[in-house]
This record gives structure tokens, sequence and C-alpha cells, in this order.
């Protein structure tokens, strides 16, 4: 008789289980396998390993005492507070607590002995240690540091130091490369994974405490080799499946050859590549042409490209990226260029559409704010394949937007994207299986340590030198209090026929206060060029532009500045990329000291554009501070110091770090936890040689290494 099936299982039998709250804590610091536990590293440690006693602790020092409870009460002046003394023998001590629950209360009882760690403070009352963490007495002594792990709320030390050490047990560490292979960098580097993470979870007393905190440790030295690799393997690995992908191809369509002896019938058809170049108002710079090339051979491959176009304000990365769309389409493929402001999206729609449309090309715009009518219009375009060359915001990636043929992805300012919004772009060629060629551009240079590592699965193309005509921006520091000097900078200025900015900062925390901080100097400046005659007889006007305007008065407030009407434009950061006015030769930057060092060289690189002697004024004020922070007055010494690009971003990356300095690369996530770019260059070089031959002969460790260190995120890599 043939078994009878089994019921179907209940709602309530399948419902997942509800998570423990220490369950919820972990998840919340991304502590969700064994391996994660493991790689969860302490942030300091504290020494519970000796006791000291209290006639040997010196003011100023952390140590830990064990001495007996004389006397607790509570009291209430001058607030709240528990005071506690203790003798342990030698001297006494008090304890106070201003925050307390009852059970401390009772473990703190007259009579009772307990060891208690803190700082020893001095004073007119002897000795105190304020808040010291403490325990009942007895037991033996750690023989360890005792780890203090990073945390959340709900999940104290105790329980995180279990979690951690059962982690770390159950974790799978076997080796996927032999220690001696790290040798040649460090011979004292040759620890296994499992020793160096057992040992820096629980080090031994006698360790030197700096060679933990920066990291220097041969422990250390195997987990910044471990994690480098990873990254290195990951790279690799997203390069050479790329290369097993499919992309259209994309060959440069060469003129027909004749004799002028036997002109033919019908006129020949020049590439359009060509007919732009020829088009064009200027020529093109050495560096230009150098990248056009790398670019067009890519482009006739019939895998997809992934290249990284970096260049410096002003160094004429957007007509590149115009010649690499008019080979995609004369080869009859769809281009799109997707731009992070519509203020920026806008100024290529309108250099695109002066170049191509004079050459028959349809050239489409996408944005948000789009009238349903004209949305359509452009959408049937792109659709139907009539617009060769689509130009716009995020709106390009939306679903409704449908490409005929999409061959050619260009993204400008790469890194203000997301990843999702990457591979949505991507995602838009559906044509045979195929994959769009990418060319991601930015303006803010890849030192060459990034280079090496976050961009090495990227072809890097570089525009180092500037076009001809580009004059000197001087930089100059000014202090807020001379503000009535820069006022009359801007008079004598406009006077002269020239045009000025002036950008006030975008407080993240409000945006009422950016709106009112603009609002306000727009109004002074109105007040203090009130009655300024300009040479052609008219009276100065000054713009307001920030992001809270509708998108027409935001084009008639950018129309009216470009065109030469207005004097002034006093603008929040929206103009901080994209803005194209070769008249305006001087830029005050207001709270200079609140923006980030890639956001002012981009502010500043909006002037020095035409022949005019240029200058950038940077505003700072220090508050209620008695004076700015180092990392503010550095950003402002390399800004007065120096206008090349590449040198700001080495600073940059001095400053802020790789995470920071990337910022939505990995989408926000920083993939190297341990290792430091800047120190461990050695480490970086020894995981890119180490990479492809493990790759190669090893590749089922090569993947576990990957899989262990990386889990979901190499995935990023693909955008």
């Amino acid at each position: 008789m043939p078994h009878s099936l089994p019921s179907a299982p209940t709602t309530k039998a399948i419902a997942a289980a509800p998570k423990s709250p220490t369950q919820k804590a972990l998840d919340k610091l991304g502590l969700k396998r064994d391996i994660d536990l493991a790689l969860h590293l302490p942030l300091r440690y504290e020494d519970e390993t000796r006791i000291t006693k209290l006639r040997d602790a010196r003011e100023g020092d952390t140590v830990q005492i064990e001495a007996r409870v004389t006397d607790c009460e509570v009291s209430f002046r001058p607030r709240r507070q528990l005071i506690v003394t203790v003798d342990d023998g030698t001297d006494t001590c008090t304890l106070r607590f201003f925050s307390f629950y009852p059970s401390q209360q009772k473990m703190l009882a007259v009579g009772n002995r307990i060891r208690a760690r803190g700082e020893v403070k001095g004073g007119f009352l002897g000795r105190t240690m304020l808040h010291p963490s403490f325990r009942i007495a007895g037991g033996d002594l750690p023989t360890a540091l005792t780890p203090v792990y990073p945390t959340v709320a709900g999940l104290g030390q105790p329980v995180l130091r279990k979690e951690v050490l059962a982690g770390l047990a159950r974790a799978e560490l076997s080796d996927t490369f032999a220690p001696g292979d790290l040798s040649q960098i460090n011979q004292q580097a040759l620890w296994t994974l499992r020793q160096a993470l057992s040992f820096l979870h629980h080090p031994t007393p006698d360790v030197s405490l700096d060679t933990l905190s920066d990291h220097s440790h041969p422990a250390w030295q195997r987990l910044k080799a471990e994690e480098l690799l990873a990254q290195q393997l990951s790279q690799l690995q997203s390069r050479r499946a790329r290369a097993s992908l499919r992309a259209p191809v994309l060959a440069m369509v060469a003129p027909e050859v004749f004799s002028p002896a036997n002109e033919p019938e019908q006129p020949v058809l020049l590439p359009l590549y060509t007919e732009l170049v020829a088009t064009l108002p200027f020529k093109l710079t050495a560096a230009q042409q150098r990248v056009c090339a790398e670019i067009a051979r890519d482009l006739e491959r019939p895998v997809p490209m992934h290249r990284l176009l970096q260049g410096d304000v002003g160094s004429g990365k957007t007509v590149v990226a115009a010649l690499a769309a008019a080979i995609c389409i004369d080869a009859g493929w769809q281009c799109a260029l997707m731009a992070p402001t519509e203020i920026l999206a806008e100024q290529h729609f309108r250099k695109m559409l002066g170049w191509l449309e004079p050459l028959g090309i349809t050239t489409a715009w996408l944005t948000g704010n789009q009238k349903a009518r004209e949305r359509r219009a452009m959408l049937a375009l792109i659709e139907s394949g009539e617009a060769a060359l689509v130009v716009g915001t995020h709106a390009v990636i939306q679903e409704k937007v449908e490409f005929k043929n999409l061959a050619l992805a260009v993204i400008d300012e790469q890194h203000r994207f997301g990843v999702a919004q990457r591979l949505a772009l991507r995602n838009k060629l559906t044509h045979d299986g195929m994959e769009p060629h990418m060319l991601m551009m930015t303006a803010t240079p890849i030192p060459r340590t990034l280079a090496m590592s976050y961009y090495a699965d990227l072809d890097v193309s570089t525009i180092n030198e500037l076009p001809p005509g580009r004059t000197p921006i001087i930089t100059k520091v000014v202090n807020d209090a001379r503000r009535d000097e820069v006022v009359e900078r801007i008079h004598a200025q406009i006077t002269q026929g020239r045009q000025v900015y002036w950008v006030c900062p975008l407080i993240e925390e409000s945006e009422a206060l950016d709106l009112s901080n603009a609002t306000q100097t727009h109004a002074e400046l109105q007040a203090a060029l009130h009655g300024v005659v300009l040479t052609n007889g008219e009276a100065v006007q000054v713009g307001l532009l920030h992001s809270r305007m509708a998108a027409d008065e935001k084009k008639a407030v950018m129309a009216a500045f470009k065109e030469g009407r207005m004097a002034v434009l006093v603008s929040t950061t929206v103009i901080e990329v994209g803005v194209d006015v070769p008249n305006a030769s001087l830029m005050v930057i207001e709270h200079a000291e609140r923006f980030g060092l890639s956001q002012l060289h981009q502010l500043r690189g909006r002037v020095g554009r035409g022949a005019a002697a240029s200058a950038c004024v940077l505003l700072y004020s220090t508050g209620d501070a008695p004076r700015l922070s180092e990392a503010a007055r550095a950003r402002l010494r390399a800004m007065a110091e120096t206008n090349d690009g590449f040198e700001i971003a080495r600073r940059d990356l001095d400053i802020r770090g790789p995470g920071e300095f990337l910022g939505a690369r990995q989408s926000g996530d920083a993939m190297l936890r341990f290792a430091d770019l800047d120190r461990d260059t050695e480490l970086l070089e020894w995981a890119r040689r180490e990479a492809p031959m493990l790759l190669d002969q090893h590749p089922a460790l090569a993947a576990k290494h990957v899989t262990r260190w990386l889990g979901g995120k190499s995935e990023f890599l693909k955008a």
C-alpha cells in the first residue's frame, strides 16, 4: 500500500522563528556568519590580568584594583550620584556613579570585596574613579587582555564577547595561501589566519599596545594581507568574467577611398567621428586624442568596455564622451549619457546638441521634472531608435525608458551614483544577451594606490593636460571678518564687465538653514551693489539659485547668468559641476571650511574658463571655536597651494582616507576594513602579484578566500 502524502504544513509551522534580541543586535552589526564574528575585531583592550595597589597608582593611570567597600551612599548634591568608598589596605579611593541600577548598588554594599577598573584621578578629597567597571572579586585573573568590541544598543560587551568567541571557534579558518608566501614582505608575518585572529581577540599582556593600535603587529599584517588579496582576487574575477561577456562591436566607420581624378558621382560619407572633429570650434589636445584612441580600441572589441575616464576640472571630458557617442551612433546603435544633477545633465545636453544636431543626430532629453507630454514624446523617440543619443539624470534608468538598441552608457561624476543605479543602466540593453559598453567619467582624479585597489577592475584613461587658453586661478583664504573687502573685490570685477559666483554651503542637517543662508547672502549683496551701473549702462543684477526652486526658475536664472545679463550669482552647491561661463572670473565660497576638498576644487573650476585672470576666495569662519579643525586647515591649505587636481586628490585621500574618498563606489560600504592604502603599499603590491597565480593555480582556494572575506560585496564590482 503506497504511503500517503504528508499533510501540508500549517502557516504556524512554516513561519520563521522570531529572532532573539541578541540576534537582532548582531544583525545590525552585520554579524551573520561565523566568519563575520571572527573578523569583528576589538576597538581597544582592557588589562584585567593584574591588580595594582592604590599606593602604586599614579594620577591618570587606568588600573584594576581589588578592594573592600567601606561606605556606599546615594548623594543628591550637586546631583544624584552613588558614592562608594573602597580600601585595598594600602590606600582608599572614591568611586562615583551618576547613573546606576539597584542591582549595581547591591553589588557595592559595604563589606563586599570588588575588582574595579578605571582611570585614577587625584584631588583635594583624595583618589577617585568616575564610572569604573567593576565586579565581585574572586577567581583567577585572566591571562589575556580583555577585548572591547564595537557594539550597538542592547548588546553588552559580555554577551558580545561570548558570541565572538563562539563564532571564532566555529569559523572555518584554514589557510588559503601559505604563510611563507608573505616572507618576502615581512619575515615576521608568518602567522596562520587562525593564529592571527585568536591573538587579536585575546592578546597576551606582554604585547606592545602600540603595535596593536597602529596595526603593525605581525597578526595584523596577516589580516591585512588576507584582506588585500581578497580584494585583488575579486577585482580580477570581475575583470575576467567581463571578458567572457559579449557586447556590440562598434568599429569606427572608415571613409571610402577614392582618387581625385575619379571622383564618385555620390558624395563620400565621412565617419561621424571625423565630421565632429572637423566641426569642433577648437582643436583636441594630445591627451584628448590619446584617450579617444583608447576608447575607440575598446569599442571595436566584442567584450564590454569598462573604462574610467579621469581628468581635472575643465580638461575636456565632455567632448571625449561626444566622440565616443559618435562612434556608437555611426555603427547604428544608441548611446546614453547620465549625470547626477539636472544642471549638469542640461549642460551636457546643450553641448551635445550644439555639436551633433548640425550633423543630423537626434538627441533626447530626459529628466524627472519634465511635463508629461514632453516626456511621452522623448520616450517614443528613444524606443523607436530615432533618438540616437539620450542625455538625462536618473530618469534615464527608470523602468518606462526602453531603448531600441543601447550600446554605450556614459556616466558622468560616476562616484555620485550608487551601485544599483549603474547596474540599472547596464541592464537597459536586452539585445541578444549582450551588455553595453560603459564609460565612467570623473573630475576627481584617482590616486595611484586607489587605482591599484578599488579600481583594479577598470581600465583607466587620464586626460593629463588642460586645453590651451585656460588661465591659472589664484586662490586666497580669507577670514569672514574681511567680508567687506571681498564685496569690494566683487564691485571691481563687475564694473570691468566680469561675472561672479558666490556659493553658500549645503548644511545637510537643515535645508531650511541652507536656504536661509543663501537668501540672506543674496539680500546682502543686492543691498551692497545697489546703484552700481555696469559698462552697458544697466544696473547690476544679483541672481539666486538653490535646490528648492522650480526647474523653470533654475533654467531662467542660469540662462540670464550664461548670457551675461546677470553679474552675480548666489548659489548653493547645485553649480558644483557642469556650469561653463567663460566670463566668470571670481568665485567666492562662503564657509569654505565646511566643504570637502574635492568639492572645493570642483567649485573653483567654474572660473578660469576664459582669457581673464581669475581668482577663488575661500571665506572661512571659526564660529564659536577658537580656531579651525586640523582637517579644515589642511583642506584650505591644499587649495591655496595647488591647482593640480591629482595633487588635490592625493591630499584628499590623506585627509579623509579611502572609505570617504570613494563614496558610492561600493554603495557606501568600505571594502577595506583593516588595510591602509597609504602605509600598506608593499602588501598591496604583493596581493596584486599573488592574485593571478592563486586564481590560475588554485581556483577553489581563490573562490573560498573571496567568499570568506567579501561575502556578497564582490557583486558591487559589476557596476
